[in-house]
């Protein structure tokens, strides 16, 4: 079936033009001599891709492209626009086009620029089509978990995937932001696309401007060739920013621009560079007070975090330790090995400090170092036998909190826990945070969840 194109210029002759020259090509045109004609033949065409001069009597170009936008949103658009009226163009792909093209311009152009827009087109709709095709649960396989709080996470992130929203994901180290943040990318459209992650608390600061944005020849010394940046490379895909809050102060106006413009300029150049690029970043900072510190701005928090995701610490979802403990010991090719019962319920109970990533090392220890297939309390580390627990039902015969014989809720304990830290500094989160050895955030987390509200509050 040929591909339909719907042509829309006041210029009778350009019409006729390009007319020819796209029906030469192979592909089924129609023109129309106006905006309110075109949007007439448009309604029975059905046209894969449009071409529209910006400058007519009547509706202008902007105005029709809005209009075919409002009608459908996967319809492309080109807008012709005179030399010179960049500005113009620019304005209407801020607005939804596809892209545009200046007079005068030659048949190859025309060509190659329509061929480009209906091989995106024609990619869309597959990943449009292998998206339906997926079963209502997405793939969630890298993410293991089946608690409540886990679910919770996999449909935030079944609702933002498909969108162009900008996900933050906070959290504890060890508790899979990168993991999610795949995940995000895996059940979108852009998923053919590249994923590529850049770890901004890793890379040097006087070298984080060219890692993210590139460079050209002679931008500094030791810039012996151009270099592309993570923006580039991520094109058509999703950039991870992770550690964003460790982004120095100097180039957060460069990325809140980016963010703004969806366009990047390379250290060095004077280009400036359009680009179609999904922005999910990534923190363990507590970012409220990296913002009343200073050392973060608040417009680009804003810019970040339109869909935010707060990832639980792993001592706040204990019911996926077990799940947890078989994967890892299955990943590590040893998924016949079986924990006795009470070094089961000692890693349950351990704290957890490192989370997920401590577990999955802890686990890879114990698999190694083992003597038999049944890892007992002996074969555990000291740390994890005897000390970090929340109960006494460990390998460890001491502790401070004395449970009753018939038992007693951990969430319970949790929450009286959180008040007392609160009580005893006043209800000072900082400072209660700081007694109980967690980020600020983990113990706002912790108060909504319990709904532990402030006296003077409540």
């Amino acid at each position: 079936m040929k591909q339909r194109i719907l042509i829309i210029d006041d210029d009778t002759s350009l019409r006729r033009v390009l007319e020819y020259n796209l029906q030469e090509e192979g592909y089924e045109v129609q023109s129309a001599a106006s905006g309110e004609e075109g949007l007439f033949v448009f309604g029975n065409f059905l046209p894969h891709l449009v071409i529209s001069d910006m400058k007519m009597p009547g509706m202008d170009g902007l105005m029709v492209l809005n209009s075919i936008k409002e009608r459908s949103p996967e319809t492309l658009v080109i807008i012709i626009t005179a030399f010179g009226a960049v500005n113009v163009a620019v304005e209407a792909m801020k607005a939804g086009a596809y892209d545009y093209i200046t007079k005068p311009f030659n048949r190859d152009e025309l060509r190659l620029t329509v061929k480009k827009a209906l091989q995106f087109n024609g990619l869309a709709e597959e990943n449009k089509r292998l998206k339906s095709e997926l079963s209502d649960k997405s793939d969630f396989r890298t993410i293991v978990g089946s608690s409540k709080e886990m679910e919770k996470i996999f449909d935030v992130i079944r609702k933002v995937a498909d969108t162009e929203a900008a996900v933050l994901i906070t959290g504890e180290s060890g508790t899979g932001k990168e993991l999610v943040a795949r995940s995000i990318h895996a059940n979108s459209s852009r998923r053919n696309a590249p994923f590529v992650a850049i770890n901004c608390a890793a890379i040097p600061r006087d070298l984080l401007e060219s890692e993210l944005f590139g460079h050209v020849k002679g931008a500094f010394t030791g810039a012996v060739k151009d270099k592309t940046g993570k923006f580039q490379l991520a094109e058509g895909g999703t950039l991870f920013l992770d550690e964003v809050g460790d982004l120095p102060v100097e180039l957060q106006p460069k990325l809140l621009r980016a963010l703004q413009e969806k366009e990047v300029e390379p250290v060095g150049g004077t280009d400036i560079q359009k680009l179609d690029v999904r922005i999910v970043s990534a923190t363990n900072l507590d970012i409220d007070k990296a913002i009343a510190d200073g050392i973060f701005r608040e417009d680009l928090y804003y810019r970040l975090s339109v869909i935010p995701i707060l990832l639980p610490p792993l001592r706040d979802r204990r019911n996926d330790i077990p799940l947890l403990i078989k994967y890892f010991c299955a990943k590590h090719g040893s998924d016949k090995v079986s924990f006795d019962k009470k070094a089961f319920e000692t890693m349950v109970l351990y704290r957890w400090p490192g989370n997920v990533r401590e577990l999955e090392n802890a686990v890879e220890r114990l698999l190694i170092m083992r003597s038999s297939d049944v890892i007992n309390c002996d074969d555990l580390p000291d740390k994890i036998r005897s000390g970090g627990v929340d109960t006494t039902a460990t390998c460890s015969s001491g502790s401070i909190i004395n449970l009753p014989d018939e038992g007693y809720s951990l969430e319970k304990l949790e929450r009286e826990v959180v008040v007392q830290a609160l009580e005893r500094n006043q209800w000072n989160q900082t400072a209660a945070s700081r007694f109980l050895h967690i980020p600020r955030h983990t113990l706002v987390y912790r108060m909504e969840k319990y709904d532990i509200v402030s006296p003077e509050k409540g």
